[in-house]
């Protein structure tokens, strides 16, 4: 018998992600060991022979300090995406890989742009608008794990450092934004647990451990007349409501009544 595997699952989710953040510190550590010019991989804002920058920014970092500022938030970040958006994932990545990259090159400062932090900001930013859009439990457990731990990306999108490549962040932001616009429906939500005293229907029925008796009279032996009618039967002082108690309280009433009458 084939068990089918669950496109919900941790360990095919962190896997990949691990995998390709290891391969940015390959391409890093390649570039210091050979001395290979990753600058060159940048995007130059509006320069047509470094368009291609587009594509490979992602994949250079400035420096060691650099790449290690992104590790955590692309791993942790990335495997969110992977684990609650299966059908979408793939779909989210590339629009915030490519408007980050187009944004900058089309207006981006005069420099060399480099790293992955715009695709780290589209991914935040696609988890915080799409759990607005789906309003489901698990939208909503990813990105608050995403805002504890990396909140402060809202921040990063406005200019506070000149070393800092604020405009891949803004436009990778503006990218997971329209990535979440677009796909928010693409992936089923989790199904509600029901429980049984949730159901309209059990509402009638009778519990198996007491039945019906709650449904009974907290005392059976009392019993109620109508005291509206002349001549049937004996009423007391209480609207009607007679038990044995009373009526033997009456017999001794009268019997003292006779021997006092004697």
């Amino acid at each position: 018998m084939k068990i089918e595997k669950s496109p919900y699952a941790l360990s095919s989710a962190v896997f990949p992600v691990v995998i390709a953040v290891a391969l940015l510190w390959v391409i890093q550590s390649a570039g210091v060991l050979f001395e290979l010019p990753l600058n060159t991989l940048g995007v130059t804002p509006r320069d047509w022979s470094r368009l291609y920058g587009v594509l490979t920014s992602p994949l250079v970092h400035g420096s060691y300090e650099h790449l290690f500022n992104n590790t955590l938030p692309l791993v942790v970040l990335g495997s969110m995406v992977r684990y609650g958006y299966p059908n979408s994932r793939g779909k989210v990545l590339l629009l915030a890989w490519l408007v980050s990259g187009a944004g900058v090159w089309l207006f981006g400062r005069e420099s060399v742009h480099l790293g992955a932090s715009g695709i780290s900001h589209g991914l935040f930013f696609f988890l915080f608008i799409v759990s607005l859009l789906r309003q489901d439990k698990r939208s909503a457990a990813l990105m608050m794990i995403a805002f504890l731990m990396y909140g402060g990306m809202i921040m990063t999108i406005f200019p506070r450092d000149p070393g800092i490549s604020f405009e891949a962040h803004f436009f990778g932001a503006l990218g997971g934004v329209v990535a979440a616009v677009l796909f928010w429906q693409r992936d089923p939500k989790q199904a509600e647990k029901r429980y049984t005293w949730q159901d309209a229907d059990q509402t009638d029925a009778e519990d198996p451990l007491i039945g019906n008796l709650w449904q009974q009279a907290p005392y059976p032996e009392a019993t109620f007349t109508d005291t509206s009618k002349s001549g049937e039967g004996d009423s007391n002082e209480n609207g009607g409501l007679h038990t044995p108690g009373q009526n033997h309280q009456k017999q001794s009433h009268q019997s003292q009544r006779g021997t006092n009458e004697r």
